[in-house]
């Protein structure tokens, strides 16, 4: 008698293939492989960025182009750290990204909560400004702003870079308060019959139930302030204060571009935002997904 296999068995066998995953249900097939198609399309940038860190000058200018390399080399690697104080650069970038984080984990949280489980005359024309300020383009505010914080002393420094952070993004702040509308009510109603005042009850309820969200802010956060390059382009003057964004432009010269170490700085500077959306991808997608349900 031929054994009887168990529909289980058949299922997760079926899910480790991937053209298994390509052939499930008619239409569906067509659709993941557009989803697949796109994949590659977004992701041939990155692809050839990551390929080109690894090639010479002579494969990098080689017609016609070829993906991979044909001898893989490290000089690139090597280059990138000598042009540039590259260590030096990453810490002054760890240091306003995690103040940054910082400040938005303390200003955020709490003009949502506000904004959701307080009730206080002019909470909707409050909340109607925050969004208001997310309709001005930035190169509108970038000369007012520039000149008051020229005006106080603090160009030239770290301030203009973390103080806003501490001051509430207005998207954050958006995004935080449709989260929190989901929390229920009678939690925090509960809480204030014990007599837990409204910083405790959001220390010790709303805080711990909004992880996900503040994840999703953190992610937000961090690669916004390590990928700017207009704000420390305006407010650095001093070399030695400089972010790698900016820093990357020592590989532009007068004599050309050198695209081989240029491309092997560009790979290390994505993977520190690569890890830091990696370690939080569960809570992001869940941030994201529950944000503004209720």
């Amino acid at each position: 008698m031929r054994p009887v296999r168990r529909p289980d068995v058949q299922r997760r066998r079926s899910k480790g293939s991937a053209v298994d995953w390509l052939r499930v249900g008619g239409h569906w097939s067509v659709w993941r492989l557009a989803v697949l198609l796109l994949v590659l399309l977004f992701s041939f940038p990155f692809l050839v960025m990551l390929t080109s860190a690894f090639k010479n000058a002579a494969d990098i200018f080689h017609a016609p182009p070829q993906l991979l390399p044909r001898s893989w080399t490290l000089h690139n690697f090597r280059e990138a750290f000598r042009q540039i104080p590259f260590w030096r650069y990453l810490g002054n970038t760890l240091l306003i990204c995690g103040l940054n984080v910082l400040g938005t984990l303390l200003s955020c949280p709490l003009v949502a909560y506000a904004l959701s489980k307080i009730r206080w005359r002019g909470q909707m024309p409050m909340l109607m400004i925050v969004l208001g300020t997310m309709m001005l383009p930035p190169q509108v505010t970038l000369i007012p702003i520039y000149l008051l914080w020229n005006h106080a002393g603090a160009t030239d420094s770290y301030l203009p870079l973390i103080v806003p952070a501490f001051l509430g993004t207005p998207f954050l702040i958006f995004m935080l308060r449709q989260f929190l509308m989901s929390v229920p009510d009678e939690l925090i109603e509960a809480a204030r019959i014990d007599g837990s005042s409204e910083l405790r009850t959001y220390w010790s309820i709303v805080l711990p139930l909004a992880r996900p969200a503040l994840a999703t802010a953190a992610v937000f956060q961090f690669v916004w302030t390590w990928t700017d390059f207009l704000n420390p382009l305006i407010y650095l003057n001093d070399t030695s204060k400089y972010t790698l964004s900016i820093g990357f432009y020592n590989f532009f010269s007068e004599n050309g571009v050198e695209w081989g170490p240029l491309m092997a700085a560009c790979v290390l500077f994505t993977l520190p935002a690569l890890i830091v959306f990696l370690l939080g991808q569960r809570y992001f997608v869940e941030g994201i997904a529950t944000s503004g349900l209720k």
